[in-house]
């Protein structure tokens, strides 16, 4: 088959491998070049730069409704899009092209979680178990119908950062296996069900300052879902400290004194967490890092910037506009 595959990050490396060692990629379509990093150098995107490395056609329209574009995209007589993590919604237009449609690699198992942030929210919502789902491409987002799902557990110290590479691989092959599905003409067709549809909203920098009411175990999901972006954090004297690694623990004995907030121990150890009272339990804090500094543990961190029980951290303040 010929297929024109559209993707963006890192995650859709792996599925335009899985396409190119299945199919014929007539071109790839990404976003444009942009000035990433800390040095703010403008970069291709990592679907480009790997495109390259194939000597593949890269296409970075601005516009997906550039006359001159859509008149490229015609002319190539593709037989199908593939949509990974492309970054823009593709008008009917475009989807009429191809003689099979577009089909897109979505990371949950659908209809949970349409939407922009489908990895971060489950984890955030302290689930066990997400997945991978190729589906046929629609006039409304992540509503096709399904061709092949795939299960995927989550572990309790999953981090967004660490499950998100394990997805991309497991789609990948589950990309692959759809494309020969679709060639063979044997692709399935499964509507989804809207009543069982949930949303995943793309994340803000706002919601990532912890509300040290939350129940212990809410706000450790949160800081697994915000790494690597926009990480969770607290104030401590004004000045943002981030949360990189933390764990719930119950409150007990001298321990349920205190608003949350509260530091309720400081390490007494090198592997010891900071101990933070929370609406329901505490958190453990294991690994921080403080405005300008790097990442630490937070014995590291107390033993140079000492804390005392009964000291509170956090305040009902708006996130440091500094942060990345």
């Amino acid at each position: 088959m010929k297929v024109v595959f559209f993707g963006t990050p890192a995650f859709a490396v792996p599925s335009l491998d899985a396409v190119l060692a299945e199919s014929e990629i007539a071109a790839v379509v990404t976003q444009p070049d942009r000035p990433r990093g800390r040095g703010l150098a403008v970069e291709p995107t990592p679907v480009a730069a790997a495109a390259h490395q194939y000597a593949l056609d890269v296409w970075t329209p601005e516009s997906l409704r550039d006359p001159a574009f859509v008149e490229l995209l015609r002319a190539l007589a593709s037989d199908l899009f593939v949509v990974v993590a492309y970054g823009r919604f593709l008008p009917a237009r475009l989807l009429a092209m191809p003689r099979l449609g577009g089909i897109n690699l979505h990371p949950s198992l659908l209809p949970r979680y349409r939407g922009a942030a489908p990895i971060p929210r489950a984890i955030e919502a302290g689930d066990r178990e997400t997945g991978v789902t190729v589906l046929h491409l629609s006039d409304e987002m992540d509503a096709g119908d399904l061709i092949l799902q795939r299960a995927v557990p989550i572990s309790p110290d999953d981090t967004t950062r660490t499950l998100e590479p394990r997805l991309a691989g497991d789609g990948a092959r589950l990309l692959a296996e759809a494309v020969r599905l679709l060639d063979a003409g044997q692709a399935p067709r499964h509507p989804q069900d809207p009543a069982l549809a949930t949303f995943a909203p793309k994340l803000t920098r706002e919601e990532a300052l912890i509300r040290w009411s939350d129940a212990a175990v809410r706000i450790v999901n949160r800081v697994r879902a915000f790494d690597p972006w926009p990480v969770a954090h607290t104030l401590r004297d004004g000045e943002v400290l981030r949360v990189w690694r933390a764990s719930a623990l119950p409150r007990h004995g001298s321990a349920d004194a205190g608003v949350p907030g509260t530091v309720l121990a400081v390490p007494d150890g090198p592997d010891a967490p900071l101990l933070v009272a929370a609406g329901d339990g505490a958190v453990g804090i294991h690994e921080v890092q403080p405005a300008s500094g790097r990442r630490m543990s937070a014995a590291a961190y107390a033993r140079g910037r000492p804390l005392s029980p009964g000291s509170v951290l956090g305040a009902d303040t708006a996130i440091d506009p500094t942060l990345g």
